[in-house]
């Protein structure tokens, strides 16, 4: 109808509009412009990465699909590596094709003979051998006068770098989570599947093994979990010092490992065995937990009744029983208290340490609290029968050994800046460790006069 196509006109024109409704009208337009505006500077900057992402559930569709590609993954990396015929081939070819240093007999190769070695390898073990063969690789490596360098550390490198990844890609394969950290039944899971393959450890009782893994399993959180979350990365415990110890024991027993050596070894039979008679022997009371006066006796007595105090306290959990002898240490924590008087110079050893001298909480030793934490150690050393010594003077070498930043209060990072931590914790933790101290000279002289003879 004509007059419907009149009104319909006129009202779009905005003629037939109130002052409220054309206001309205543009207040619209003015924030959907700013709309399209925001929206354009989100799509140019990016959005925000999302942080959290829950986990699929045990059993759906995602978690078996996150499953089946995390295990054609690692098997494909696994098919990526050499082998042991492999890795026998390539030494053959690095021998065969390096030249012999007339000055000290090693056999060298210069970047030449690299490429050539490249492609015999190639040809022979195939193009999984490449990626070891690359320039970047050879300038890693040092180089004599004539540019060449060693064929024994390249092939070191090999066996090393094949080494580490296969046991990233065991550990990825017992991380069910995904997450790139193990937990410690993940952690003892691995090290159940290592002892086979060491040769040190074949022989180790059926029984045992379940405690071995579990003494073994503790040392890598001990020093690849600081903050005690329950779970270690992976990438840690590759770079840690722990795996190459636990390595080790690779060794075949007729190459004389001495006992000194495998106690020494934290993974060592012998070490776990050693572990375990030792908390036997001092829980008296036979109830799998030790009471500060059973603890009182480890190292035969020599740690101060201030410091076992002052463990229990930061790093003994109470009992969920309650009670007031409820706080007793449990074989957890007394691998935690054994492994951090045993690497006292290392910083996880001495951070374990510190909070045990820290007697006030408040990250930082004052010369009170050297007095107060030294005078239980002179007591012993007294009793011991050995001289009168003044503990000023004691608490002034200290002073001096550490050198702290600031000259009225030693903190955690004085001493591990000093390199004279574990010396330090020892004296005034372990009459003995301030016994070795004070006869240092001496001790320092019996070691050389073997060596001599």
């Amino acid at each position: 109808m004509p007059w419907v196509r009149n009104l319909r006109r006129f009202i779009g024109s905005g003629n037939g509009l109130g002052s409220e409704t054309l206001m309205e009208l543009e207040t619209k337009r003015i924030l959907l412009d700013i709309f399209k505006e925001r929206q354009q500077k989100n799509a140019e900057g990016g959005s925000i990465p999302t942080f959290y992402k829950k986990k699929p559930e045990e059993g759906s569709i995602s978690h078996r699909v996150q499953r089946l590609a995390k295990y054609r993954f690692l098997k494909k990396q696994s098919e990526l590596l050499l082998n042991a015929d492999d890795l026998d081939s390539m030494w053959v070819c690095l021998r065969e094709n390096c030249v012999i240093d007339d000055a000290t007999g090693a056999e060298k190769m210069n970047y030449e003979d690299f490429c050539h070695i490249a492609s015999v390898c190639t040809e022979q073990i195939g193009p999984k051998c490449r990626r070891f063969f690359s320039p970047s690789n050879f300038m890693k490596f040092e180089k004599d006068e004539s540019g060449r360098i060693a064929i024994l550390p390249f092939y070191l490198y090999v066996m090393r770098t094949v080494s580490l990844t296969q046991a990233r890609i065991d550990m990825s394969e017992l991380d069910e989570d995904s997450d790139g950290f193990l937990q410690p039944h993940e952690m003892e899971a691995y090290i159940r599947g290592l002892i086979p393959n060491l040769a040190q450890l074949r022989d180790m009782p059926a029984a045992f093994i379940n405690m071995y893994c579990r003494i073994a399993a503790h040392k890598f959180f001990f020093f690849c979990d600081p903050h005690r979350r329950g779970k270690a990365c992976i990438k840690k415990v590759l770079l840690s010092n722990c795996l190459q110890e636990l390595m080790e024991l690779h060794q075949e027993s007729e190459e004389e490992v001495t006992d000194t050596e495998q106690a020494e070894n934290w993974f060592s039979l012998t070490s776990a065995q050693r572990i375990c008679d030792m908390f036997l022997a001092l829980d008296k009371d036979m109830n799998g937990t030790l009471s500060k006066q059973e603890l009182k006796e480890y190292a035969d007595g020599t740690l101060t009744e201030i410091f076992i105090e002052r463990a229990f306290d930061e790093h003994v959990r109470r009992s969920k029983t309650g009670g007031g002898n409820s706080r007793e240490m449990d074989f957890e924590s007394f691998l935690d208290f054994v492994l951090a008087l045993e690497n006292k110079d290392t910083p996880e050893g001495l951070t374990y340490l510190f909070r045990c001298l820290d007697l006030h909480g408040r990250g930082f030793l004052t010369t009170a609290d050297i007095h107060t934490l030294f005078r239980d150690v002179h007591q012993k050393w007294i009793e011991g029968g050995n001289y009168e010594l003044c503990i000023e003077d004691v608490r002034d070498e200290i002073w001096d050994m550490v050198k702290p930043v600031d000259p009225l209060k030693i903190t955690l990072a004085d001493l591990l800046a000093c390199k004279q931590g574990g010396t330090v914790a020892s004296m005034l933790i372990d009459v003995r460790g301030f016994w070795a101290h004070d006869n240092r000279e001496n001790l320092l002289q019996e070691e050389e006069e073997p060596e001599e003879e």
